[in-house]
C-alpha cells in the first residue's frame, strides 16, 4: 500500500502545481525524497458517556496527508469555525492540505484543522499516509507567492526538521497553557 500512496502523493503534488500556477513538476523536483514518508494505522474504540475524543484538533507538520477510513466514520474538518463530518465513501481518499503547503504558498493554501470524534457504536479503523519532505529541507514562502507577485512572505524560513522537533516536544511534553503549543504560526511574520 506504501508504494501506491507515494505516488498518490505525487499525484497530489501535480494537482497542486495546476491550482498554484507552478511548472507540472515544481513541487516533485522541491520534494524528490520520500525517506520521511511514513503510514499509520489508526484504530479508536467506541467512545464513553465521558469521552468521545479520538484525537484533539490540529492541523498535520507535514505536505500532505491522505486518509483512507472505513465506513464508521468520525473525520471532521473546521471551516469557518464549524466543524463537518467528512463522511465516509468506498474507495476515496481524503487529502488535507498541511502545514509545510501552507507556507510554501505564503496561505494561499490553508493547512485543514481537522480531529477525530468517536462513535458509541463501533471502534474506527484508518490509515493515515503522511507525505512529507526531507528533514534537512529548508522551507520558506516561494518566490512566485512573494517576490515576484510584491507580496510580502507571511513565515519565515525554517529547516523542516526542527519543526518536526518541536511538534514531538508538544507532545512529549505538553505545555501547561494550551496558547504555548508550537504549530506553524511560530515562523508567522508580522505583516502590518
Amino acid at each position: 500500500m506504501f508504494p501506491y500512496l507515494c505516488k498518490t502523493g505525487e499525484i497530489a503534488e501535480k494537482i497542486l502545481n495546476d491550482c498554484l500556477g507552478l511548472p507540472p513538476d515544481f513541487l516533485k523536483e522541491y520534494n524528490h525524497d520520500r525517506s520521511w514518508d511514513f503510514m499509520v494505522a489508526l484504530r479508536y474504540f467506541p467512545a464513553t458517556e465521558t469521552e468521545n475524543n479520538g484525537i484533539a484538533e490540529h492541523e498535520d507538520g507535514n505536505c500532505v496527508t491522505l486518509v483512507i477510513q472505513d465506513e464508521v466514520g468520525g473525520l471532521e474538518v473546521k471551516k469557518d469555525g464549524k466543524w463537518i463530518p467528512v463522511v465516509p465513501a468506498p474507495c476515496n481518499i481524503v487529502v488535507n492540505i498541511s502545514d509545510v503547503i501552507q507556507v510554501l504558498s505564503n496561505n494561499k493554501f490553508k493547512s485543514a484543522t481537522h480531529r477525530v470524534v468517536r462513535s458509541k457504536d463501533k471502534s474506527r479503523h484508518s490509515f493515515a499516509f503522511f507525505y512529507s519532505i526531507k528533514g534537512d529541507k529548508w522551507v520558506e514562502p516561494f518566490p512566485q507567492f512573494t517576490k515576484e507577485i510584491g507580496e510580502l512572505p507571511k513565515y519565515r524560513g525554517f529547516m523542516y526538521k526542527d519543526y518536526q522537533a518541536m511538534r514531538m516536544r508538544n507532545k512529549t511534553h505538553p505545555p501547561s497553557n494550551p496558547r504555548d503549543v508550537i504549530n506553524i504560526t511560530h515562523y508567522a511574520l508580522s505583516t502590518s
